[in-house]
C-alpha cells in the first residue's frame, strides 16, 4: 500500500513538472476577423446576396399563401376535379419553394458555398498567422477565446493521435 502511494506521488510530480514547461497562449478570432477589411467586405456581400434570396423565398411563400387563401374561399363552389387541380398546384408551389430554400439556404447550398469561397481564404490566412506566431513565440498551444474554446494550434510533438491508432491496432 505504501509503495503504491509513493509510486502515485512520483507519477503525479513528474506529470506536473512536465506540464510547467508548456507555453500556452490565446487569440480572439472574432476580434481579429472584424479588423480585416476583406473579411468585412465578404460578409457584407454574403449578407446582401442572402437578403435577395430571402426576399425571393418570401415572395414564393406569399404566392402560396395567396393561392391557399383563394382556394379556401372558393372551395365550396369548386368541383372535385378542380379542387384536386388547385391542391396539386399549391403542393407543387410548396415543393418548389422548399427546393429553392434547400438550394440556396440548405447545407451545402449556395449561401454555404459563398461563405466557403469568400470567407474561408481569409480564415486560412488568420490560422497561418497563428501558426507563424506560435513558432516565433515558441508556444505549444494557442486557444481561441471566441465562442467555445477551440485549439487552433498545437505543437505536433504533443499529438498522440498516431499512438492511439497503434493502440487500436491500426498502423
Amino acid at each position: 500500500m505504501r509503495i503504491a502511494s509513493i509510486l502515485f506521488l512520483v507519477i503525479l510530480l513528474c506529470s506536473t513538472v512536465q506540464g510547467f514547461g508548456q507555453r500556452i497562449g490565446y487569440v480572439d478570432t472574432e476580434y481579429i476577423l472584424a479588423q480585416l477589411p476583406d473579411y468585412k467586405a465578404a460578409q457584407e456581400e454574403i449578407e446582401r446576396q442572402s437578403k435577395r434570396w430571402q426576399e425571393q423565398l418570401d415572395g414564393l411563400y406569399a404566392e402560396i399563401e395567396d393561392l391557399y387563401r383563394k382556394y379556401r374561399e372558393e372551395e365550396v363552389l369548386l368541383s372535385e376535379a378542380i379542387k384536386q387541380q388547385r391542391q396539386d398546384e399549391i403542393l407543387e408551389k410548396e415543393k418548389a419553394a422548399k427546393e429553392f430554400q434547400r438550394k440556396y439556404f440548405g447545407y451545402e447550398g449556395e449561401l454555404f458555398k459563398q461563405r466557403e469561397e469568400k470567407v474561408k481564404p481569409v480564415q486560412e490566412r488568420v490560422f497561418k498567422a497563428v501558426e507563424e506566431l506560435a513558432a516565433e513565440k515558441k508556444l505549444d498551444f494557442i486557444f481561441d477565446r471566441a465562442g467555445d474554446v477551440t485549439l487552433l494550434y498545437a505543437n505536433p510533438g504533443y499529438d498522440y493521435s498516431k499512438l492511439v491508432l497503434e493502440k487500436l491496432g491500426i498502423r
